[in-house]
């Protein structure tokens, strides 16, 4: 690794670090660390527990030339098939280049190797810029709070809370202009979800089903759908908005959020017209059938949850609290490094 070629981190690189470490001390995560990942043979970090797709490929000799980078990070299966990587893969140009070559500064050849002056061009084709890798900012959190504020980063500009000001209420409150088709939301569906949900939202391996659980509420373990559980369609619409596709969030048009709503609706069968087409306007009439089963939550207003002054502070557990768990090791999402064997959602 040659620390002094580290660029930037890009933009498309940070949905990775969930599963990846780059950079000084990196360790494998759910993934392998990818230091040196340029040039490096398929599955050759040691003692990384890989998938024997993965595994198979590096015994096929296959490198992660910057070429054979570039085609991972499309589609990771159309170059390791059976590989359990759940991500759909980049679909920009400049995301795939800037990747690469983000990557390539933390590998030997530095990204000098055959390939790597195209793999390490920016956005606009330009050469990167070397920069020293970024100082460590410990001491940041140790700030303490004056006068109501954290002093921690800076104000967000109003453009970025604009970017993340897109939530939709019950209400309909925060809807965008638009609609989107059943047929129109089946296509994008099986383009940017199936992978992980399933070509009819059956789920895969054991990512969310998305369909059916009806009459499962008092099941030992309830199969928690839009038509069996959910409240609020705006909260199906908000979430795919904000979140999904998974690894490439706020990609989608408003129009495309109605297609997929749509779709979603019509497998769960809560429309059950297939050229249903659901748009701003009609959008407050569609009711989830469990919507009548939530009730307001009366906590505050009960005894035992009502503020009596100053909180207790007695008799409290000795020592500095400590995290004694995290939420990959609780499995949370699938595919944790403790499977016996990777799930959907493991990384490499």
């Amino acid at each position: 690794m040659t620390p002094s070629l580290a660029q930037d981190m890009p933009r498309a690189f940070r949905m990775c670090t969930a599963c990846h470490a780059v950079g000084d001390g990196a360790a494998n995560k759910i993934g392998p660390h990818l230091n040196g990942v340029v040039g490096r043979p398929a599955g050759g970090v040691e003692g990384f527990k890989y998938s024997p797709a993965m595994a198979e490929k590096g015994g096929e000799g296959v490198v992660w030339t910057p070429e054979a980078l570039e085609t991972f990070l499309r589609n990771p299966r159309q170059i390791v098939p059976g590989t359990k990587m759940a991500f759909a893969g980049l679909k920009q140009d400049a995301d795939v280049s800037a990747v690469i070559g983000y990557l390539a500064s933390y590998s030997e050849t530095g990204g000098n190797g055959a390939g790597d002056q195209d793999a390490s061009a920016t956005s606009d084709g330009a050469t990167p810029a070397v920069t020293p890798a970024a100082a460590p900012r410990s001491g940041v959190v140790t700030q303490t709070r004056v006068g109501g504020v954290y002093r921690l980063g800076r104000a967000a500009t109003a453009n970025e809370i604009a970017a993340w000001d897109v939530d939709v209420r019950p209400d309909g409150a925060g809807l965008p202009e638009g609609s989107g088709s059943v047929s129109d939301g089946d296509a994008l569906f099986q383009e940017q979800c199936a992978v992980c949900h399933g070509v009819f939202a059956e789920g895969v391996d054991r990512w969310p089903v998305l369909a059916g659980g009806q009459d499962t509420l008092t099941d030992d373990r309830p199969e928690k759908t839009i038509g069996s559980y959910w409240p609020y369609l705006s909260t199906v619409y908000d979430y795919i908005r904000r979140a999904m596709p998974y690894g490439n969030a706020h990609s989608l048009s408003d129009d495309d959020v109605y297609a997929l709503t749509a779709y979603l609706l019509y497998m769960n069968d809560v429309v059950t017209e297939e050229d249903f087409v659901l748009s701003k306007e009609n959008f407050t009439e569609i009711r989830l059938p469990n919507e009548d089963n939530f009730i307001d939550d009366t906590r505050p207003e009960e005894p035992q949850y009502h503020s009596t002054g100053e909180p207790c502070m007695q008799d409290c557990i000795p020592g500095t609290a400590r995290v004694v768990m995290r939420a990959r090791i609780l499995d949370v999402t699938p595919g944790s490094v403790e499977d016996d064997g990777l799930g959907a959602g493991a990384v490499e």
